[in-house]
């Protein structure tokens, strides 16, 4: 495993930076994507050690930054496996937001949580494919199965990756390229913040298990998915919300 590189994008903090650190300590060398938050950035690639393996800024939000982010980080050495951690959530209000909101909504929302994984599932595979195999792993989410008020782009960019996730398990598997997901529900993270304060009884109320989902208990699943332990599996995407929800 030693000699195998991963690309995390999002890397820097939250669920990508718990991914990323997981990875190293299973004995991945480990490349971070970052957007535009620098400091946290040096601050992961500090406790990666001797497992770092390169960092990139890209705002995934804009045109052709998912490719030049590839073609940066594959210049730097193979890559064995992709993570597209990298997502934004912006709640909307489907009947008050004016045109302009919700067009910078719908617009910002697809580019990250979509278009960019998309892209780099394409640079992958076809890299991949040519060396003899991968693995791709998507961070998707549990609204991606089951809807919830004020989600609906996030619902639907998150839905359309894990479709694209099982089409792919399917194409590729010949190749030996492997595609994979994970599907949280609340996690405590900044992206969550917001809800937790104001919310967080009633959230509580809707995990049997009782609690969030930390970052870790979703790195322990994507290294699990990334190792030669999941060999056998592909288009499988995993539930991580406290037995809130199945499908």
């Amino acid at each position: 495993m030693a000699s195998k590189r991963v690309l995390v994008t999002g890397g820097s903090r939250g669920i990508g930076k718990a991914i990323a650190l997981e990875l190293a300590r299973e004995g991945w060398d480990v490349a971070i994507h970052f957007g535009r938050d620098r400091a946290a950035a040096e601050e992961t690639v500090k406790e990666l050690g001797h497992r770092f393996a390169g960092s990139y800024m890209a705002e995934l939000e804009k045109p052709n930054e998912a490719s030049s982010l590839w073609e940066k980080a594959a210049k730097d050495g193979p890559i064995h496996a992709i993570v597209n951690n990298a997502g934004v959530y912006m709640p909307l209000n489907w009947l008050e937001a004016t045109d302009a909101q919700f067009e910078a909504n719908y617009a910002k929302t697809m580019a990250v949580n979509f278009d960019a994984p998309l892209r780099l599932c394409r640079f992958a595979a076809r890299a991949f494919a040519k060396s003899g195999g991968g693995r791709i792993l998507n961070v998707c989410s549990r609204v991606g199965f089951r809807g919830e008020a004020g989600a609906a782009l996030y619902s639907a960019s998150k839905a359309a990756l894990i479709n694209v996730t099982r089409a792919l398990a399917v194409e590729l598997a010949p190749a030996n390229v492997r595609l994979f997901g994970i599907a949280p529900g609340w996690v405590e993270t900044a992206m969550a913040r917001e809800g937790m304060e104001t919310r967080l009884e009633s959230i509580l109320k809707d995990i049997p298990l009782g609690r969030m989902a930390k970052p870790q208990d979703c790195a322990a699943a994507a290294a699990f998915l990334l190792s030669d332990k999941a060999d056998y599996l592909s288009g499988v995407v995993i539930d991580i919300n406290g037995a809130s929800y199945f499908h």
